[in-house]
C-alpha cells in the first residue's frame, strides 16, 4: 500500500521499501528525492499486533520530520540563494521540539485540567474524562480551522489532498495523469487526520479506566500512555480498513472523512503534478529503476523515469 503525506510545497509517498518526494521549486521545477526505509519498519515487529501500532506511530513521526526538513531546506534556499544547506539541524530540532510540548500540552494536559477543575461541579470521574475528550475534541477541531485559514497551510491542505487523489488513481489501477487523479475526491480512509479522530476517542475509554489518581499522575499517564493509545487506535483502524465494505467498517470510517473537509483542499493541476511525482517516484525506486534529480518546468508531459539517463540517480 502506497500512502503518504503533504510537506512545504511537495508530497512525500512512502512505498514498499523506498520514500519519494517531490517538491516543487521557487523556478517552477519539481525536485525528486528518494531513500530507503529502515528495516525496522518492514520486519516482522511489523505484523505484531499493537507494537505494529506503535512502530507505524514512530514511523510516520520520523519521515514526517525527515521529508518536512527537506523541504523546508529547499523552500529557504529558494528565498535565501546564498544558503547552501537551508535551515540548520539544530534549529529544526529545537522547532520541533517545542512542537511537540506544544501539542501534548495543548490537546492532553490542558484538557485534562479543565475537566479536573471541573471536578466538583461534574461529581463523577467518568463524566469528568468524557469532559475531557470532548474538550480534546474541541481543541483539535478549533486548531485544525484556524490554522486552516493561513495561507502557506491552505496550501499545505491543497497538497494533502492532491495527495489522496494520487493514491485513489493508483489504487483505481489507472495511469498516473492529472486527468485521471482529477476524478477523485480528497478524502480517504487511511488518512491521519482518522488517526486523529480515533486517538482522542480511545483516549477517553483507556483514561477512564485509570479512576482515582492524583493529578501528578494523571497528567503523567496522558504523556506516558501516549503510545499505548496510539497502538489500540491503529488496531481499529486497521480493523475497519479490512471491513470497509461492511456497514461497520463504512460508520467507523465516516467521521474521519469528515474531518478530512478540514484538513484536504482541492488542488491545481501543479500541485496534483507534484503528487504524481511523488508516486512514481516511490514506484520507481521500489522496482530499482532510475531517477532523475530534477523536472525542469517544461509542463506536465514530461515523465519522472528516464530510460535513457545514464549514472544520475536521485539524492
Amino acid at each position: 500500500m502506497y500512502g503518504g503525506q503533504a510537506v512545504i510545497e511537495g508530497v512525500m509517498i512512502r512505498g514498499r521499501d523506498h520514500f519519494g518526494l517531490a517538491v516543487r521549486r521557487e523556478d517552477g521545477s519539481i525536485e525528486l528525492h528518494h531513500e530507503p526505509l529502515s528495516s525496522i519498519y518492514n520486519g516482522r515487529p511489523r505484523r505484531w499486533p499493537l507494537f505494529r501500532g506503535f512502530l507505524t506511530l514512530l514511523e510516520t513521526m520520523i519521515l514526517g520530520i525527515k521529508a518536512l526538513q527537506l523541504s523546508a531546506n529547499m523552500a529557504a534556499m529558494d528565498r535565501d540563494f546564498d544558503a547552501e544547506e537551508g535551515i540548520p539541524a539544530w534549529v529544526m530540532a529545537t522547532t520541533l521540539g517545542i512542537s511537540l510540548v506544544f501539542g501534548i500540552g495543548l490537546f492532553f494536559v490542558t484538557p485534562l485540567l479543565i475537566a479536573w477543575a471541573l471536578t466538583p461541579v461534574l461529581n463523577s470521574d467518568l463524566l469528568s474524562e468524557i469532559v475531557e475528550g470532548v474538550i480534546r475534541l474541541v481543541f483539535l477541531l478549533s486548531y485544525i480551522t484556524l490554522i486552516g485559514m493561513l495561507k502557506d497551510v491552505k496550501r499545505v491542505f491543497a497538497y494533502h489532498g492532491a495527495e489522496h487523489m494520487t493514491v485513489h488513481a493508483l489504487e483505481a489501477n489507472l495511469p498516473l495523469t492529472v486527468e485521471n487523479v482529477r476524478k477523485f475526491g480528497t478524502p480517504h480512509a487511511r488518512c491521519g487526520t482518522a488517526f486523529l479522530l480515533t486517538v482522542v476517542v480511545v483516549s477517553v475509554v483507556v483514561f477512564a479506566l485509570l479512576f482515582g489518581p492524583p493529578l501528578e499522575w494523571r497528567i503523567a499517564s496522558r504523556i506516558l500512555l501516549l503510545p499505548v493509545i496510539a497502538a489500540v487506535s491503529y488496531e481499529f483502524l486497521r480493523f475497519s480498513g479490512t471491513h470497509q465494505d461492511a456497514w461497520f467498517g463504512k460508520m467507523i470510517a465516516t467521521p474521519g472523512l469528515w474531518l478530512q473537509k478540514l484538513t484536504t483542499r482541492q488542488p491545481d493541476d501543479e500541485q496534483i503534478e507534484v503528487a504524481i511525482r511523488a508516486m512514481e517516484t516511490a514506484i520507481a525506486a521500489d522496482a530499482g529503476e532510475p531517477i532523475v534529480s530534477r523536472i525542469p518546468n517544461s509542463g506536465s508531459e514530461q515523465r519522472v523515469l528516464d530510460d535513457d539517463l545514464e549514472g544520475e540517480t536521485g539524492l
